[in-house]
């Protein structure tokens, strides 16, 4: 399978920016949202993003309106029918995702393969509802995606070496190291970091340090480039929140059990960088 045409299906923090990396590495892409204003939001994003990029000198206005004009915006479905690479990056429910994956094998070509953004929900559960399951696999990019390396690659029991060795090709395209994992829980990466935020918010929580000391022991002490408090601030509670639930659902191991302060935190709305209040404050600016 050659890939020339990307759909990405959502266009928030994710969605949005593997649509760019996708476009900025050549591929023509389409991203879909549920509405007219969330679409308007992420392609926003976006260019807010590149502008950035100009800015800094990362990039000049000509590459910028490039990758632009390679981004096709939609709220239907059916404009994803000539895509040969569809990823899924909508929230982490696997109820949604799973309807999600329907609606997408009944309008993509049937040789288009289909990816999920999961971090740690079971690609088979999603596979199996569609009619191409050696087809469909997960690309876990990283926040932010435009600056982040990695992007785990998974296989399920029935994705085809075909399928992978495909996706695999296309994250080098995007300039991103794979990693390849199979189907298992959290992954790679969420398998060793979730415990160890979790434990970090019980740390707090039993009054062994502050915020910041717990954050500078790890940065000085383990030459983290940043403390798990920041790092949760960053990803998102809500996001770490959900990974821990699900993993907790899996292993009922007490080392992924989200601690109360975190479920608290993400009823009052503090999520982080992305509410402007998480374990720190942050301005609007």
């Amino acid at each position: 399978m050659v890939i020339e045409r990307v759909g990405v299906l959502g266009c928030g923090l994710m969605g949005s920016g593997i649509a760019q990396v996708s476009a900025a590495a050549g591929y023509r892409v389409v991203v879909r949202e549920s509405s007219e204003e969330l679409l308007r939001k992420g392609l926003m994003r976006i260019e807010g993003f590149l502008a950035t990029g100009v800015r800094r000198g990362k990039l000049d206005e000509a590459r910028k309106g490039e990758t632009l004009a390679r981004i096709h915006g939609t709220t239907q479905l059916n404009d994803f029918a000539a895509c040969d690479l569809i990823i899924e990056a909508i929230p982490e429910n696997l109820t949604l995702k799973q309807a999600a994956f329907r609606e997408l094998d009944a309008v993509a070509k049937p040789e288009a393969v289909l990816a999920s953004n999961t971090s740690v929900l079971c690609i088979l559960e999603l596979a199996m509802v569609t009619k191409r399951p050696e087809k469909v696999l997960g690309l876990h990019f990283f926040y932010p995606v435009p600056l982040m390396h990695l992007v785990e690659v998974i296989r399920s029991l029935v994705t085809s070496e075909a399928t992978f060795q495909c996706a695999a090709d296309f994250a080098a395209t995007l300039g991103k190291e794979a990693v390849a994992t199979v189907d298992k829980p959290g992954f790679v990466v969420n398998r060793l970091l979730s415990p160890y935020l979790m434990d970090a918010v019980r740390a707090l929580e039993e009054g062994i340090g502050t915020i910041a000391d717990i954050d500078k022991a790890m940065r000085l002490g383990c030459g983290y480039p940043m403390g798990p408090f920041t790092l949760l601030d960053f990803v998102g509670l809500d996001s770490a929140l959900h990974a821990a639930e699900a993993l907790y659902k899996e292993f009922r191991s007490p080392r992924f059990a989200p601690p109360t302060l975190l479920r608290r935190m993400v009823r009052a709305g503090f999520l982080g960088r992305k509410s402007g209040k998480g374990f720190y404050t942050y301005s609007e600016a």
